[in-house]
């Protein structure tokens, strides 16, 4: 039997649990550094050259003082070809806690340390196994919550959003190489400055990068949810609909007008999405004083809905809009909803004629479904219409080649446009600006967008983005 000694090797080594914490059947340890190989050899008793990779084993883990704390399921694999690019050691225990607190407690006394917040992923990054927006995707796959956004976390941790930006940073250095020669070499016989591809170049780039920054705000909605306000006057039942949507009794349902008073929020999924359904206070024209703060409450979500569900007592004549709903009547945001349907069959004031029912005195290019909360008819078609608005949003990337950028991404994206409008005038004025100018805008939008990327080495950007990553990530 080898000698149970602590390691000794310099090698910053860093260890960690790598599933939830609590009570479970297994659990996972990870380790990753120059010191996994002797810590396989160590704890599982076996001779260094004799170490086989990517190779699962079941053996006792033997803790220094040789007392054996779990037989635990393990893989050694050398670096490059890994997760962090270094050597890494990977143990399955039995989930009890005092295990695995024991398991790292050992391992810490042979020499590793805890990781912190996103180590691993950190290291992934800074040994080129993978760029800084596919980190990013490694905590947005871990976060989302719908199929859309897994979809757009998976396209992104593949290296979707990275390509594209390659393409850009590779136009944009081609750019600067056309107008820095000129700079760096004018006694030379050069050709002619081309002046007008440059100008083309930049067009096409600019094009590129507004089409990214286009779906900020659907990446938004994917990890949020897409905010979808029920608006109407009291008791044309939305908080029904609400209910009938989420599928249990979210909101208090009354004949009495006014019932909803404040705004409730419900989480649900819709297909590949998922909706953040807010329930308003109705818009009553004459409004108690505690209406109007809830009506106040109502109109201040309008702004930042993306999808509005206007809805309408389907036994009364179609109302005209009311003021409020205006701003927003021509940006496609809206649905008119005809509730209580079941009511309208048997009202000899709207009938069962279907003219009748569509009938839009609003704008005639608003669509109109005709639903019944309480009984469900229509709710399929309506539903399926969110789910198509929703998938319009994302229109900018549509299909498999889905791309949704976060706040990080379309602050640096919006300095990459400022540059590159900037170069772009310089070009197109009068009395076209001088190549070191225009240089100097390229270069500040080819910085901006190597900063998505991770090109630019920026210490704090680093700590503070993989701190909001999960221990042992």
């Amino acid at each position: 039997m080898t000698e149970q000694k602590p390691i000794t090797e310099p090698t910053d080594t860093i260890v960690a649990l790598a599933t939830a914490p609590g009570t479970a059947a297994l659990a996972l340890i990870r380790a990753s550094g120059g010191a996994c190989r002797a810590l396989a050899a160590e704890v599982f008793d076996i001779e260094i050259g004799s170490l086989q990779e990517r190779r699962y084993r079941h053996s006792n883990y033997s803790a220094l003082d040789r007392q054996i704390l779990d037989d635990v399921v393990w893989c050694f694999s050398s670096g490059p070809r890994t997760f962090t690019g270094e050597d890494t050691l990977e143990l399955s225990t039995h989930g009890n806690p005092l295990i695995v607190q024991r398991i790292l407690a050992d391992m810490l006394i042979r020499g590793c340390r805890s990781a912190e917040p996103g180590e691993f992923t950190r290291r992934a990054f800074l040994n080129g196994r993978m760029d800084l927006t596919q980190a990013e995707a490694v905590m947005d796959l871990i976060h989302a919550q719908s199929e859309r956004a897994l979809h757009a976390a998976r396209r992104q941790l593949e290296g979707s959003l990275g390509l594209h930006l390659e393409g850009l940073i590779a136009d944009l250095l081609g750019v600067l190489a056309r107008i820095e020669v000129y700079i760096d070499f004018p006694d030379e016989d050069l050709p002619p400055e081309d002046r007008a591809l440059v100008l083309a170049t930049l067009v096409d780039v600019l094009r590129g990068t507004e089409r990214l920054l286009a779906t900020h705000r659907y990446g938004d909605m994917l990890r949020d949810g897409f905010k979808t306000v029920l608006l109407g006057v009291p008791n044309v039942g939305k908080s029904s609909l609400l209910n009938a949507m989420v599928g249990r009794d979210r909101a208090i349902v009354s004949p009495e007008p006014g019932t909803t008073r404040d705004f409730i929020e419900e989480r649900v999924h819709l297909g590949p999405h998922l909706l953040r359904l807010i329930d308003t206070a109705g818009l009553n024209p004459t409004p108690g004083i505690i209406e109007r703060l809830g009506m106040d409450k109502t109109i201040a979500r309008l702004p930042e809905a993306d999808i509005i569900l206007w809805i309408t007592d389907g036994t009364m004549p179609p109302p005209k809009p009311p003021s409020e709903l205006l701003p927003y009547m021509n940006t496609g945001r809206i649905l008119l909803v005809r509730n209580k349907a079941d009511l309208a069959m048997d009202n000899p004031a709207t009938g069962n004629s279907k003219e009748k029912r569509d009938l839009n005195t609003a704008d005639p290019t608003l669509s109109v479904y005709v639903v019944s909360a309480l009984t469900g008819m229509g709710l399929v078609d309506l539903q399926a219409a969110i789910i198509a608005r929703a998938d319009t949003l994302g229109a900018a990337f549509p299909g498999d080649d889905l791309i949704a950028i976060n706040s990080r991404h379309a602050d640096a994206l919006s300095r990459a446009k400022s540059g590159l409008l900037a170069a772009q005038a310089g070009l197109l004025a009068e009395r076209s600006a001088p190549s070191e100018l225009v240089s100097s805008d390229v270069r500040m939008a080819l910085d901006a967008l190597g900063e998505v990327s991770g090109r630019i080495d920026n210490e704090r950007m680093l700590d503070a983005l993989f701190s909001t990553f999960c221990i042992g990530k």
